[in-house]
This record gives structure tokens, C-alpha cells and sequence, in this order.
């Protein structure tokens, strides 16, 4: 597959930072914990999903303090529409109660110390911090992922990988990057039926319509 140059990713770049100057996840959440919490839940499940989970789990454990002594069966059972909800109910427990006891009750908003909680990967980090703190950082998830590849910007196999190559071509405005391809992957440049000709302000750059999906 033809590579984007340099030229192109520059363009690409200052389209999409220019059209998703203040663009922000469409997770639901006020603070840093219900952040956390919202972008674990996310992992192989639509926000639209988690923001419908979310309301009464915060309304039962308003912060990790609750959440970290809270029943397991009970917060199984508020999140059981979720995907994977077993395995996210208990890294829920203990990512709260590794908050109370190494943090003080607070988030720690550190990319790699955010990386020390259950549940909490390199990905999911990244997007804490480029949604909480506007960081420069790149997440890739299957939006971006497949956004990369179909503008040439990455042949890379895994999420990782890719991550790391959007860094060294983009270097700057990384999280409206971020945030611009997310939604532009999910609304845009769908894995099905992309909008090419009706919505897309990158189709010249185009090098594929084939979907793609990390290793």
C-alpha cells in the first residue's frame, strides 16, 4: 500500500487539527475518576454503551473510596451490559483500591502511573491524559487505527506500533489528532460503508477503502 509523504501528512494534519480544534471524547464524565472508569469500560464497547452503564454505577460509588470496598456481584450486575463485564468489575476494585492506598484517593494523572492500575493500559492512559489534561499524546483505538492505514500515515501491524509512528510523523497537536480521528473513524471513515464521496475532506489522500484491524 502506498505511503503517505511528507507533504500529504502535513495537509492531512492540518485538516484534521483544524476541523477538530475542540473536539472531545463523547464519554460522559466530571471528573477524574469517572474518566478512568468510563475509558476502561469503553475497551470493545461503544461509549454510547457506557455512558448508559455509567450514571448508576457513579451514583452508587461516587469515587474510588466507595468503589473500592463495593461488592463485586453488585457492580457485576450494573455493568453486566457491558462487554468483557466480569474481568472490568474486578480491575474496577482493584485499580480503587490501588488509588486509596498508593495515591491518597486521587488519580494519579501520569501516563505511566496510570499504567500501575488493574484494568488500565498504555492506550487507556493516553486517553485520560489527552482528554483530561490535553497532553501530547496519541491512543490508537480501532477508529484511529483504521484512519492510519487508509491515509497511508501507517502499515503497522499492532496498535502500538502504529501509536509510535503517528508520534514520530505528527510530533505536535497530538491530542486534537487523536480526538479528530476517533471521530472521523466513527462517523466518517466507517469500517462499513465509509462516507467517501458524501462527508470525507481527506478522500484525495485516500489509499484504501479496505478495512483494517490491529493484530
Amino acid at each position: 500500500m502506498k505511503k503517505a509523504t511528507k507533504k500529504e501528512i502535513a495537509i492531512i494534519k492540518e485538516r484534521f487539527v483544524e476541523r477538530y480544534d475542540d473536539a472531545v471524547t463523547e464519554l460522559t464524565y466530571t471528573n477524574a475518576y469517572e474518566l478512568v472508569v468510563a475509558v476502561a469500560l469503553s475497551a470493545q464497547c461503544t461509549d454510547k454503551r457506557v455512558n448508559i452503564i455509567t450514571p448508576k454505577l457513579f451514583e452508587q460509588y461516587p469515587s474510588v473510596v466507595e468503589l473500592a470496598t463495593a461488592d463485586l456481584d453488585d457492580v457485576k450486575k450494573i455493568i453486566n451490559s457491558c462487554t468483557f463485564f466480569n474481568n472490568k468489575a474486578k480491575n474496577l476494585l482493584k485499580m480503587s483500591q490501588r488509588v486509596v492506598e498508593f495515591y491518597d484517593s486521587e488519580i494519579p494523572l501520569d501516563s505511566k502511573e496510570l499504567q500501575t492500575l488493574a484494568g488500565v493500559g498504555q492506550k487507556t492512559a493516553n486517553v485520560v491524559m489527552i482528554e483530561y489534561t490535553g497532553a501530547n499524546l496519541m491512543a490508537v483505538d480501532t477508529h484511529v487505527f483504521r484512519v492510519a492505514h487508509r491515509l497511508g500515515l501507517s502499515d503497522d501491524a499492532s496498535a502500538l506500533e502504529t501509536e509510535k509512528t503517528l508520534v514520530k510523523k505528527f510530533k505536535t497537536n497530538l491530542h486534537q489528532l487523536h480526538q479528530g480521528m476517533v471521530l472521523f473513524g466513527r462517523y466518517v471513515c466507517k469500517a462499513k460503508n465509509p462516507l467517501c464521496d458524501q462527508e470525507c475532506f481527506l478522500q484525495e489522500f485516500c489509499k484504501t477503502t479496505k478495512s483494517f484491524k490491529a493484530k
